[in-house]
Protein backbone atom coordinates (compact mmCIF):
# COMPACT_ATOMS: atom_id res chain seq x y z
CA UNK A 1 0.00 0.00 0.00
CA UNK A 2 1.21 3.26 -0.46
CA UNK A 3 0.37 6.84 0.90
CA UNK A 4 0.99 10.32 -0.10
CA UNK A 5 0.85 13.34 1.13
CA UNK A 6 1.93 17.40 -0.19
CA UNK A 7 3.91 19.66 2.10
CA UNK A 8 3.16 22.68 0.96
CA UNK A 9 6.53 24.13 0.95
CA UNK A 10 9.22 24.79 -1.41
CA UNK A 11 12.17 23.62 -0.64
CA UNK A 12 15.40 21.54 -2.23
CA UNK A 13 17.24 18.25 -1.87
CA UNK A 14 19.99 20.01 -0.38
CA UNK A 15 17.54 21.45 2.58
CA UNK A 16 15.65 18.73 3.26
CA UNK A 17 19.19 16.42 3.47
CA UNK A 18 20.73 19.26 6.16
CA UNK A 19 17.35 19.25 7.74
CA UNK A 20 15.99 16.04 7.92
CA UNK A 21 19.15 14.43 9.89
CA UNK A 22 18.35 12.32 12.42
CA UNK A 23 20.05 14.30 15.33
CA UNK A 24 17.02 16.32 14.66
CA UNK A 25 14.76 13.85 14.74
CA UNK A 26 12.06 15.70 17.20
CA UNK A 27 12.14 18.90 15.22
CA UNK A 28 10.27 16.70 12.02
CA UNK A 29 8.24 14.33 13.76
CA UNK A 30 6.40 14.06 17.09
CA UNK A 31 4.95 10.17 16.54
CA UNK A 32 8.98 8.79 17.35
CA UNK A 33 11.42 9.86 19.68
CA UNK A 34 15.41 8.81 20.20
CA UNK A 35 16.91 5.67 22.03
CA UNK A 36 20.07 6.72 21.99
CA UNK A 37 22.38 8.90 20.47
CA UNK A 38 21.86 9.00 16.53
CA UNK A 39 24.56 8.20 14.04
CA UNK A 40 25.06 9.42 10.54
CA UNK A 41 22.18 6.94 8.93
CA UNK A 42 20.67 4.76 11.95
CA UNK A 43 19.25 5.73 14.89
CA UNK A 44 17.63 3.57 17.84
CA UNK A 45 13.56 5.06 18.21
CA UNK A 46 10.59 4.18 20.25
CA UNK A 47 6.64 4.83 18.80
CA UNK A 48 3.36 4.27 18.50
CA UNK A 49 4.25 0.74 16.39
CA UNK A 50 7.10 -0.08 19.37
CA UNK A 51 10.78 0.24 19.27
CA UNK A 52 12.90 0.25 15.38
CA UNK A 53 16.15 0.91 14.03
CA UNK A 54 15.31 3.92 11.95
CA UNK A 55 17.44 4.24 8.88
CA UNK A 56 17.94 7.18 6.47
CA UNK A 57 19.58 7.09 3.39
CA UNK A 58 20.15 9.63 0.88
CA UNK A 59 18.11 9.47 -2.80
CA UNK A 60 17.27 11.75 -5.67
CA UNK A 61 15.43 14.69 -4.81
CA UNK A 62 15.65 14.03 -0.85
CA UNK A 63 15.75 10.84 1.73
CA UNK A 64 13.86 7.50 2.21
CA UNK A 65 13.52 6.59 6.07
CA UNK A 66 12.71 2.97 6.64
CA UNK A 67 11.87 1.26 10.28
CA UNK A 68 14.24 -1.83 9.06
CA UNK A 69 12.53 -4.10 11.78
CA UNK A 70 9.21 -3.43 10.89
CA UNK A 71 7.09 -6.39 9.90
CA UNK A 72 5.39 -4.45 7.05
CA UNK A 73 8.36 -2.88 5.72
CA UNK A 74 7.11 0.55 6.55
CA UNK A 75 9.10 3.49 5.00
CA UNK A 76 8.59 6.50 3.57
CA UNK A 77 10.41 9.48 1.14
CA UNK A 78 10.83 12.72 1.62
CA UNK A 79 11.73 14.37 -1.76
CA UNK A 80 11.63 18.00 -3.39
CA UNK A 81 11.53 19.00 -7.20
CA UNK A 82 9.92 15.65 -8.93
CA UNK A 83 6.67 14.59 -9.43
CA UNK A 84 3.70 14.72 -8.43
CA UNK A 85 4.12 17.92 -7.30
CA UNK A 86 7.67 20.32 -7.70
CA UNK A 87 7.48 23.09 -6.31
CA UNK A 88 6.23 21.27 -2.99
CA UNK A 89 7.67 18.44 -0.36
CA UNK A 90 6.27 15.26 -1.01
CA UNK A 91 6.00 12.41 1.65
CA UNK A 92 5.67 8.85 0.00
CA UNK A 93 4.52 5.94 2.06
CA UNK A 94 4.69 2.78 1.54
CA UNK A 95 4.18 -1.18 2.92
CA UNK A 96 4.31 -4.11 2.22
CA UNK A 97 0.97 -5.07 2.27
CA UNK A 98 -2.53 -4.71 0.19
CA UNK A 99 -4.73 -4.72 3.13
CA UNK A 100 -4.65 -4.10 6.44
CA UNK A 101 -6.16 -3.48 9.54
CA UNK A 102 -8.47 -0.43 9.42
CA UNK A 103 -6.73 0.97 12.79
CA UNK A 104 -3.24 0.56 11.56
CA UNK A 105 -4.36 2.74 8.62
CA UNK A 106 -5.59 5.23 10.67
CA UNK A 107 -2.25 5.28 12.84
CA UNK A 108 -0.38 5.78 9.84
CA UNK A 109 -2.68 8.76 8.47
CA UNK A 110 -2.20 10.42 12.09
CA UNK A 111 1.76 9.43 11.32
CA UNK A 112 1.77 11.42 8.25
CA UNK A 113 -0.45 14.29 9.16
CA UNK A 114 1.82 14.96 12.12
CA UNK A 115 5.16 14.77 9.35
CA UNK A 116 3.52 17.38 7.31
CA UNK A 117 2.72 19.48 10.26
CA UNK A 118 6.13 19.58 11.56
CA UNK A 119 7.52 19.75 7.59
CA UNK A 120 5.39 22.74 7.25
CA UNK A 121 6.94 24.61 10.41
CA UNK A 122 10.22 23.21 10.64
CA UNK A 123 11.40 23.79 6.05
CA UNK A 124 10.09 27.35 6.60
CA UNK A 125 13.19 29.64 6.17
Amino acid sequence: MEFFKIVAVNSSEKELRDKLQLKYLERFSNEFFSLDEAQESTVAIGGIWGEFTLSRSLIKGGLRFALDECPNALCWTVTAGYPPVRDAVVIHLTINRQQKQEEFLEEIEEFLSDHLACLEEYLVP
